[in-house]
C-alpha cells in the first residue's frame, strides 16, 4: 500500500502565486502597458514540488523464516529533509525526547521555515496591491538655471528703431520650484479586485504554513520513530549475539570432551559472524537515522548523543471513520488554502473582467514657483481623468480567459484533494488495522520462537541433537524480534499519519500517540 507524496502540493503553491503577484505589482510599477492598473494573474495550477514532500510507503515483506509483516519507510524529499541554525538553536541537554524534537522541528525545520518567507513575500504584495487605492503624495524641489536662444526657438521681433535690434538670448535666469503633489484613484475595479485577490493568497500562504507544520510533525516523528525502531533492532542484535556466542562456547566445551564433531563447532562459529555482521550493519543503520534526524530539527549533524524512551504500543484512537473525515474536512491547512487559492482565482477573473470599466483618478499639486524663494509665489492644479477603455487589442479578453482557465484548474484541484484527503484517510484506519493486527502475531511468534530455542538448547545440552536445531531456531528467535519491532514501527507511525491526516497534528499528537 503506497501513499502518494500528496501531503506538500498545497503548501509549496504559495511560491508561484508570490511569483505571479510579483510580476503584476512589478507591471504596476511600469504604468501597467495600455490599461494602466494590471490584471493580477494567479498560476494555471498550484502544485508544485519546490517545497518538498513528505510520504509514508508500506509494502508487504515476504514471508521466510519470519512471519510476513507489513513493512513501513518513510521518504522525506525537499526543503523538510533540512533545518535552518538561525537563530542558533538551545543546545541539547540530556536525551532527545519526541517531544522536544518535534517542537525544534517546528522551529527550525528548513521547509516551514521557506514557507513562512513565502508569506511575508505574499504579505508585501498585499500591501504593493492596496497601494493602488490610497492616496500617493510626493514633493519636490526643481531648481533651475536657464539661458534661451529665442531665435532657435522661432521668435523674431522687428524692431521699428533704426539701429536698434532686440537681443535673441535671453537669461541666465533662475526659477526654484517647491510643489507637494497628490495622486488618488476614485475608482477602479480592477485595482480592487487585484487588492481582494492578493489578500485571498495571503490567507491561502498562511494556512499553507500550518500545513508545512503537520508535515513537520510527520517529517519529524516520523524520524524520530525510525530512530527508536533502529536502536530496538541494535538490542535484539546484541542479544541475538550474546546467545550465539554462549552457544558457540558450549559447543567448544562440548568438542573438547569428544561429545560433538567439529563441524558443529564450525556451524556455532558461522552463527557467531552472522549475528556481528548483522548487529554492524544495524549500528550502522542506527547512526545514520540519528544524524537524518538532527538534520530535520537544527541540531549539529552527529550520531553523538542519547534518545528517550521507547514508544510502545498503544492501541489507536478509537474514532469512527465518519468523525475522523469530518474533522480533516474542518481541520486540514491544505484543504482550507486550496480553497483560499480558489477565491484568489475567481477574484483575478472579476478583475480582468473589470478591466473593461473606465476608471476615474485625481491628481493635485501645490507649491510655490519663482525666481529665488523670496520671490516665490504660491500656485495650485487640480486635475480629474475618466479613462475609458475602448479597444486594447484583444487583452482583455486574453487576460480574461487565463483567469477562467486558472478558476477551472483550480477548482478542480480543490476536488481532487478532498478526494485525496478521503482516501489518505481510510488507507490510514486500513494500515491500523493491518498493523495492530500483525503486533498480535509478532508478538505471539516472538514467544514461541525463544521457547522454541530454549527446548532445542535442552536438547542439544542433553546430547540428544546437535546444534543444527540450535542454529536455525536463533535464526526464527531473531526474525521474530525483528518482525515484533518492525510492527511496533508500523503502528506507531501509522497513527502519526493518521494525526496528520485529520489536521493539527502538531496539537492533536499526543491523543494518537503516546508520547515520552
Amino acid at each position: 500500500m503506497t501513499r502518494p507524496p500528496s501531503f506538500s502540493r498545497w503548501h509549496a503553491c504559495a511560491i508561484t502565486t508570490a511569483i505571479a503577484l510579483s510580476i503584476a505589482a512589478a507591471a504596476s510599477a511600469q504604468g501597467g502597458g495600455q490599461s494602466g492598473t494590471p490584471t493580477l494573474l494567479v498560476p494555471l495550477t498550484g502544485r508544485t514540488t519546490q517545497g518538498g514532500a513528505v510520504a509514508i510507503t508500506q509494502t508487504p515483506s515476504p514471508s521466510g523464516t519470519s512471519v510476513g509483516t507489513i513493512n513501513s519507510t518513510m521518504q522525506v524529499q525537499g526543503a523538510f529533509v533540512g533545518s535552518t541554525r538561525s537563530p542558533a538553536p538551545p543546545p541539547l541537554a540530556g536525551a532527545l525526547s519526541l517531544r522536544d524534537a518535534i517542537a525544534r522541528g517546528l522551529e527550525y525545520n528548513l521547509g516551514a521555515f521557506n514557507v513562512g518567507q513565502v508569506v511575508s513575500q505574499a504579505r508585501g504584495q498585499r500591501t504593493v496591491a492596496r497601494s493602488a487605492l490610497l492616496p500617493s503624495i510626493v514633493t519636490d524641489v526643481t531648481g533651475t538655471r536657464q539661458q534661451v536662444n529665442l531665435a532657435a526657438l522661432g521668435v523674431q521681433f522687428n524692431s521699428p528703431i533704426p539701429g536698434f535690434t532686440f537681443p535673441t538670448v535671453v537669461g541666465p535666469f533662475n526659477q526654484i520650484d517647491l510643489r507637494a503633489r497628490l495622486s488618488q484613484t476614485l475608482f477602479d475595479r480592477t485595482a480592487v479586485n487585484n487588492y481582494r485577490a492578493s489578500a485571498e493568497t495571503v490567507v491561502a500562504n498562511e494556512r499553507s504554513v500550518e500545513d508545512a507544520r503537520d508535515l513537520v510533525v510527520l517529517a519529524v516523528g516520523g524520524a524520530y520513530l525510525q530512530v527508536v525502531a533502529a536502536r530496538a533492532r541494535v538490542a535484539a542484535g546484541r542479544a541475538q549475539l550474546e546467545t550465539a556466542n554462549a552457544l558457540y562456547r558450549q559447543t567448544n566445551e562440548r568438542r573438547g570432551v569428544g561429545l560433538v564433531a567439529q563441524v558443529d563447532v564450525g556451524r556455532s562459529e558461522v552463527q557467531v559472524l552472522t549475528q556481528q555482521q548483522r548487529l554492524i550493519s544495524l549500528q550502522n543503520d542506527f547512526a545514520k537515522q540519528k544524524i537524518n534526524l538532527t538534520r530535520m530539527i537544527g541540531l549539529p549533524p552527529t550520531d553523538q548523543y542519547e534518545i528517550g524512551e521507547d514508544i510502545p504500543f498503544a492501541a489507536a484512537p478509537t474514532a469512527p471513520l465518519d468523525e475522523a473525515l469530518r474533522q480533516a474536512r474542518e481541520s486540514r491547512a491544505d484543504l482550507k488554502a486550496a480553497e483560499a487559492h480558489l477565491r484568489a482565482a475567481e477574484r483575478a477573473r472579476a478583475a480582468a473582467h473589470t478591466e473593461r470599466l473606465p476608471s476615474v483618478v485625481v491628481t493635485a499639486d501645490y507649491g510655490a514657483i519663482g525666481g529665488t524663494l523670496p520671490d516665490a509665489r504660491g500656485t495650485f492644479s487640480i486635475v480629474g481623468k475618466i479613462r475609458v477603455p475602448i479597444w486594447q487589442g484583444g487583452r482583455a479578453d486574453g487576460e480574461i480567459q487565463q483567469a477562467e482557465a486558472a478558476v477551472l484548474q483550480r477548482r478542480a484541484e480543490l476536488d481532487d484533494l478532498s478526494g485525496q484527503i478521503e482516501a489518505d484517510i481510510r488507507k490510514v484506519y486500513l494500515d491500523l488495522e493491518a498493523a495492530a493486527g500483525q503486533i498480535e502475531v509478532a508478538r505471539r511468534n516472538e514467544q514461541v520462537t525463544q521457547e522454541t530455542l530454549n527446548l532445542t538448547r535442552q536438547r542439544f545440552d542433553a546430547g540428544v541433537s546437535d546444534n543444527v536445531e540450535v542454529v536455525q531456531a536463533q535464526e526464527s528467535s531473531a526474525a521474530a524480534s525483528l518482525d515484533y519491532i518492525n510492527s511496533v514501527f508500523s503502528h506507531n507511525l501509522a497513527k502519526l499519519s493518521l494525526a496528520r491526516a485529520v489536521g493539527m497534528a502538531a496539537e492533536r499528537l499526543t491523543d494518537f500517540l503516546k508520547m515520552p
